[in-house]
């Protein structure tokens, strides 16, 4: 595994290790193999934070591996809770960057929304994310943190993880999952593991603005649930509201996502689709949308737009809303419109940002090449 510590102490972090790379680890420093298995059982089901909390480990061994790894999780610099139970944490990692996270709970089940970069470089106009530079990619252990973090807010550990809200994960935080596609996958991969953290692929979605070149891939070794960042029906349009767009245009988009192969007709994938007044909300925006999902097994999610400091934008009317839904319903595919969570926390959807900003110099990588 790369090195991608940002700062992190300098012991080796078990956290975002395959269990392959865990047992190399272990044995390379005179450990039993077999002790990966409980490592992983005491990281991810059990959620310890200490090594002394791994009670199978005899006390000698405990403070052997305290010598030499380290199970840190990032320091929760705020926790907020909206008059609606939605959880927003600001996590600070060891480079002093930090990102936020989000829980949604519903009556039997709640959604994470985890980030994958510091800030962001797609600059989408409607988004508060996209406001900021991107500053850097998160490491896996730094998107699987996310995790660990919401589960133990939310006591969901060990006997109380089966009962608990915390049923499905969204890759639609800070940042683009698919320009930090490697360790995304790492993490996700390692959320997936049914002897760890056990949330399966049907249970987690990753949302892009449309990677074209990453969208298949993702679908072959991951077989996530896929959601696209649409907003728009006319490329003019999008190339402003998503500016992706210039570089992959909505033909194509749509073109790879035809081919998307998880996709069927009972995991539909999601084209996500946010509400502005008078700028993408009409009815012939509402049939044009219809026409260009022909073929493809799509639901379509409407965001009424949440509003932000100093944004252009307005949020269109109830009415307008419910007349788009009714045409795109009307056509054959769902169209609900999503309910408005934790926005008094700023927490709900465009509105995540934090204050780290991109050193003088620094380079991020974004999967084809670095960003200046």
């Amino acid at each position: 595994m790369e090195s991608m510590d940002y700062g992190m102490n300098e012991k080796t972090h078990l956290i975002g290790l395959t269990r392959k790379e865990l047992e190399d680890k272990l044995v390379s420093h005179g450990l039993e193999k077999f002790r990966a298995g409980q490592i992983w059982q005491w990281m991810y089901v059990k959620g310890a934070t200490e090594f002394s909390q791994m009670t199978s480990i005899a006390k000698k061994q405990q403070e052997q591996l305290s010598e030499l790894f380290t199970l840190e999780r990032p320091k929760v610099v705020k926790n907020l809770t909206s008059f609606d139970n939605t959880r927003k944490w600001l996590l600070e990692f060891d480079d002093k960057n930090r990102v936020e996270t989000v829980f949604i709970p519903e009556e039997d089940r709640g959604a994470l929304c985890v980030s994958s970069q510091v800030g962001c470089t797609l600059s989408c106009s409607f988004c508060h994310t996209g406001t900021m530079k991107l500053v850097r990619n998160l490491t896996a252990a730094e998107i699987i943190s996310q995790a660990l973090v919401a589960r133990d807010h939310l006591n969901e550990w060990g006997a109380n993880r089966d009962k608990g809200l915390f049923t499905n994960i969204v890759m639609m935080g800070m940042g683009e999952p698919l320009y930090n596609y490697e360790q995304v996958s790492r993490a996700l991969k390692i959320i997936m593991d049914g002897e760890g953290i056990a949330i399966s692929k049907r249970k987690i979605t990753l949302s892009t603005s449309g990677v074209v070149p990453m969208i298949k891939r993702c679908g072959d070794e991951l077989g996530v649930n896929l959601a696209i960042s649409l907003h728009a029906v006319r490329d003019d349009l999008r190339d402003e509201l998503v500016p992706l767009n210039k570089k992959y245009p909505i033909k194509e988009l749509l073109e790879a996502c035809r081919a998307y192969p998880a996709a069927s007709n009972a995991r539909r994938i999601t084209f996500e689709y946010v509400m502005l007044k008078g700028v993408n909300d009409s009815d012939a925006d509402a049939h044009e949308l219809c026409r260009l999902l022909k073929g493809i097994h799509a639901k379509v999610n409407l965001i009424p737009w949440n509003p932000w400091p100093d944004a252009k934008y307005e949020t269109s009317s109830n009415n307008r809303i419910h007349a788009f839904s009714r045409i795109v319903n009307d056509a054959g595919y769902s169209s609900p419109v999503r309910a408005t969570r934790g926005q008094d926390i700023y927490a709900a959807c465009g509105q995540l940002k934090s204050d780290s900003e991109r050193k003088k110099g620094e380079k991020v990588w974004l999967g084809d090449k670095p960003s200046a």
